[in-house]
Parts: structure tokens; C-alpha cells; sequence
């Protein structure tokens, strides 16, 4: 076993996660199913690849100066990621984001520093009235002088942030994966890894995963859903369906079921979007049949979402 190099900076620890097989959960006679452990980040999160990705192009570019103020709209992971490479980096950061999301990862915000400014959602739940009114107030916030606005949806250096990951899947699976599968919920995670899989083996297949209940993606009207951080109820502005090869739709309860089947018979502790994840590899295994490969992505850590009812469910 390698022993990681010492790093100087936490930023550093960033990414070089684990890759496991599933075992309990896939069905016989299916491809084998592997999970990217993305809550060895330094946040819990894989949110914390595509924040390095983005200040870093921004300095680059200009348009991040020392001093300056980062703002942000974010169901949480995001916010989290960028609120830990700001303090790292030394800036002011301002998120804004919703009681819909989870408790832990608000206080998880606020305790790197972040200035948390909270729009009402709809009993609790993600609808796109609700991102709406963020993005708003997240658009009135960055017309402050010396700030830079990341609005994930718009920016392309978001996809960037996610080409080490799909360097990571691949070596890894030394080149043998078949299937990528993941939540929809900017795009840009999908898309980046998705593209970066398919220039090196153009056979690889990308399924995206949605909420049932918010299925625009499969052409369905977009309505409140509890699978945090996915299905914004409007087809993402860097969704790239030319990378698409199959959408999936997956409804909270099964999303959130299968969270708990993950704990208790593989234990992974993951979020919901963990759940949905799984359910459509099986879906996607189901069909590729035995000597294919499929891999997903354990989005997040089970601790962000203890407060809710993922976990308290029957």
C-alpha cells in the first residue's frame, strides 16, 4: 500500500479517492458495480474538486483579485467546497442558499467562515421557484465592487474541476469501465467526467440520474423533490445531451431507501443523491450483464444529512 505524500496545504488533499466494489446491493447475472468514495475529500464532499478548480481559474483569468469577495448560490455541498478553498485562500465569502438543505451543511458553511444569507423554500423541499429566488438574490449580492460571482449553472470551468476525476476512474479501472453514472444537478460533473471517459474509449456510456418526481430531463414537468443538490426542475444550462446516452429517473423514497441499504449491508453512509447513484448502476448493470463495468460516485457523507429524515425513515 503507497503511503500518501505530506501535504503543505489542505487544498492538497483534494481528490485521490477510493474506488470500491458493491458487493450486497448489485443483483447476480449484472456488470460489476464500483463507487467512488468522494466523501475523502477534505469537505465529505466531491463539490470540493470542481471549488479548486473554479477560484483557480478565476485568479487566473483576473477576474478573483487578493481581497476580493466570492458569492455563491448552493443546496450546501457547493457552498461548503468553496467556503473551505476561500478560507484557505484568504477571501470573503458570501453563500446563498435555503432551509430546504440540510442543517449540517449550513452550520458546516458557516464553520469555515462563510456568510450564509437563506431564501424560504416550499415545505422544506428543492423546487425551481426556489433556485430561482437564489439565483436572484445570489445576482444581487455580486453587484458589489471587488466580487466574483461563480454561478455554478453558467460557468464551463465548473466541467473543468471534474477531469482529475475521470483521470482517477480510469486508472483505476486500468481502463476497463464501461459505464459512468451520476445525478444531474448543474451538469457539470457528468459532462466532465463523461467527456474526458469517452475521448480515451468511445464505447464508454453515460447515464445521468434524476428525480422522478422532477424528471425534465426525460421530458416530464419539473416538481418539489427531497433528493438534495440534483434536479434544479429546468434542464441545466451545461447539460450536454450529445454526451447523454440514457436518462434515469429515480424517486426520493427509493433514493432515500437505498441511502440506508448502502449503510447497513455495504457500509458506505452516503447522502441521497448516493442512493439514486446506485439505483440507476443496477439499472444500468442490469443490462450491460456480467463482465462490464459501472461506475458511480458516493457523491457526499452520510454526516451532512443527520438531521434529516434519510436515515430515521422506516
Amino acid at each position: 500500500m503507497t503511503t500518501p505524500a505530506v501535504q503543505q496545504s489542505v487544498l492538497g488533499a483534494i481528490g485521490n479517492t477510493s474506488l470500491v466494489r458493491l458487493t450486497r446491493v448489485v443483483p447476480p447475472d449484472s456488470a460489476d458495480i464500483y463507487a467512488k468514495l468522494e466523501w475523502e475529500n477534505p469537505t465529505g464532499s466531491m463539490k470540493d474538486r470542481m471549488a479548486l478548480g473554479v477560484i483557480e481559474a478565476a485568479e487566473r483569468t483576473g477576474r478573483l483579485k487578493p481581497g476580493g469577495t466570492v458569492v455563491e448560490y448552493t443546496g450546501g455541498s457547493t457552498g461548503t467546497s468553496l467556503a473551505l478553498v476561500c478560507a484557505a485562500r484568504g477571501y470573503r465569502i458570501r453563500i446563498v442558499t435555503s432551509d430546504a438543505f440540510s442543517r449540517e451543511k449550513l452550520d458546516h458553511m458557516r464553520a469555515l467562515g462563510a456568510e450564509l444569507t437563506l431564501v424560504p423554500s416550499q415545505d422544506g423541499k428543492t423546487t425551481r421557484k426556489l433556485i430561482t429566488d437564489m439565483i436572484d438574490k445570489a445576482r444581487e449580492l455580486s453587484s458589489e465592487p471587488g466580487t466574483f460571482w461563480v454561478n455554478q449553472l453558467h460557468n464551463p470551468d465548473t466541467i473543468d474541476g471534474y477531469a482529475g476525476l475521470a483521470d482517477e476512474i480510469w486508472a483505476q479501472t486500468q481502463g476497463a469501465v464501461d459505464a459512468f453514472v451520476h445525478c444531474v444537478g448543474t451538469a457539470a460533473s457528468s459532462r466532465g467526467v463523461a467527456t474526458a471517459l469517452k475521448r480515451r474509449k468511445t464505447s464508454v456510456r453515460l447515464a445521468v440520474v434524476e428525480p422522478a418526481e422532477s424528471a425534465v430531463l426525460s421530458g416530464g414537468p419539473p416538481g418539489p423533490h427531497k433528493i438534495e443538490g440534483v434536479g434544479i426542475g429546468a434542464i441545466p444550462p451545461l447539460y450536454d445531451a450529445s454526451v447523454v446516452d440514457e436518462v434515469v429517473a429515480v424517486p426520493t423514497a427509493d433514493a432515500k431507501a437505498m441511502a440506508r441499504r448502502l449503510a447497513s449491508q455495504e457500509q458506505l453512509f452516503g447522502g441521497t443523491s448516493s442512493g439514486a447513484n446506485v439505483l440507476a448502476a443496477i439499472q444500468v448493470a442490469r443490462r450491460l450483464g456480467p463482465g462490464k463495468t459501472v461506475v458511480t460516485l458516493m457523491c457526499d457523507s452520510g454526516l451532512k444529512y443527520l438531521s434529516t429524515d434519510v436515515y430515521r425513515d422506516a
